[in-house]
């Protein structure tokens, strides 16, 4: 298969896998922090890599701010939630690498719930003016909601969804082998 096909078939499976991600936080936006993003970041990064990733995550980043009605409040959120974003395929391809075990991927996603709300804050407190305690102690609840939606979803789907996907994966560039 050439280069040029490759390109063409990666390209398409991102944008498939950033619209699946785009819906489903889409889909689930009336809940607070209920999601299915960071397991399906956990999972991609796993099976497809750092690259693939990290495209299908600005992809995300910046299709959900522009379509979405649930968009961040502050533009200048946007750097924030890239980089929150980002941070998991960096530490699951770097630092985490080797993790595999489900219960520790589910640890690190409820990790990660943190993480997020965390990325948030120097934006919110320059902008909003809100003190710095005081905007921790109020988003406390929602990243415990994330971390807990995280750590069940990854520990109780990360492994169907991750048979399933290689088995897609691997058809996908099989059949266009021939």
């Amino acid at each position: 298969m050439s280069l040029k096909h490759q390109a063409i078939k990666d390209a398409a499976l991102i944008a498939v896998l950033a619209s699946i991600l785009f819906v489903q936080q889409l889909a689930l936006s009336f809940l607070p922090n209920i999601q299915f993003s960071m397991l399906l970041v956990v999972l991609y990064t796993k099976v497809l890599g750092f690259k693939k990733t990290s495209l299908i995550v600005i992809i995300h980043v910046m299709v959900i701010n522009i379509l979405s009605p649930f968009g961040p409040v502050i533009p200048m959120h946007i750097p924030s939630m890239l980089v929150a974003w980002l941070i998991v395929p960096i530490l699951l391809t770097t630092v985490f690498k080797k993790v595999e075990r489900v219960f520790t991927l589910a640890s690190l996603g409820l990790l990660f719930g943190f993480i997020y709300g965390w990325a948030f804050i120097p934006v919110s407190v320059l902008v909003t003016g809100i003190p710095f305690w005081e905007y921790l102690y109020m988003d406390l609840i929602f990243e415990l909601i994330m971390g807990i939606s995280n750590f069940l979803t990854i520990y109780w789907l990360y492994e169907p969804l991750k048979k399933m996907l290689i088995s897609q994966r691997d058809k996908y560039y099989h059949d266009f082998k021939a």
